[in-house]
């Protein structure tokens, strides 16, 4: 049965910023689509930089290196060989102009071929989600240190969530620490299935629950994506909100 993809996207300012950081694309290619939310940081312009690069080299690479035929294991080289490649040319660009010193950005993407399976990855703490049957699941790991704590048992998940260590990052674009690249996870997609991918300034004041009644309250994604961003600014939101929502439907 061939699969189809509704896809809708919103990011917003936020109340108390004076440019909007974060970067979102959604491209649709004849044998697969990409979507992408990347979080900057570094200031001023600098996180703007950082995020519209990552958006800007991720699908030039994916496009490059991927055929129709590319097997599993293949695609998630690509995929990480993609974002490796991101990463050093933020980190080149920091080098070259001391206004960019020290940027950086989270990543989270969804990769979808035409065959029907998600490809899901990450850098940082912008997340994926998925929803099915009337259940979320956090697709992705924060790469935050309060979440690094939670993994060493120092702390429980739910002291994370107020932890003064949880927006702070120790892997993400524009870091040395990303390696050989992130981890791949691939998701094998049915129709009714829904993803979230989004950035902290949704997560942060938006509950897993608010998240799942609110998706499966709005079947429209673009409506949907729209009403998850100001959700979170009605919920006081203190950073740039960005999300893209993607349906799974059965295709012609």
């Amino acid at each position: 049965m061939p699969l189809a993809l509704n896809i809708g996207k919103c990011t917003l300012l936020g109340n108390y910023r004076e440019n909007n950081e974060d970067s979102i694309e959604v491209k649709q290619f004849p044998d697969m689509a990409v979507c992408i939310v990347a979080d900057g940081m570094g200031g001023q312009a600098a996180g703007e930089i950082a995020s519209k690069r990552a958006i800007e080299v991720v699908p030039r690479e994916l496009r490059k290196h991927l055929t129709p035929t590319s097997a599993e294991d293949q695609v998630k080289l690509v995929v990480k060989k993609s974002v490796v490649q991101a990463n050093e040319e933020i980190i080149t660009m920091g080098s070259l102009d001391r206004d960019l010193k020290n940027m950086g950005t989270t990543i989270v993407m969804a990769l979808w071929r035409r065959g029907g399976e998600l490809y899901i990855s990450n850098l940082g703490d912008s997340r994926a989600y998925m929803v099915r049957a009337g259940q979320i699941e956090q697709l992705t790991v924060d790469h935050s240190l309060a979440q690094a704590l939670v993994e060493n048992k120092t702390i429980s998940p739910a002291e994370a969530k107020e932890h003064r260590f949880r927006n702070v990052l120790w892997k993400y674009l524009g870091s040395k620490e990303v390696g050989e690249g992130p981890d791949v996870k691939v998701v094998a997609v049915e129709p009714g299935d829904r993803f979230l991918l989004c950035s902290d300034g949704l997560t942060g004041p938006v509950p897993d629950a608010d998240l799942l009644a609110f998706i499966e309250q709005n079947p429209d994604v673009q409506q949907c994506a729209d009403g998850l961003g100001q959700l979170a600014l009605d919920k006081g939101s203190r950073d740039n909100v960005s999300c893209i929502v993607i349906e799974v439907t059965e295709g012609r």
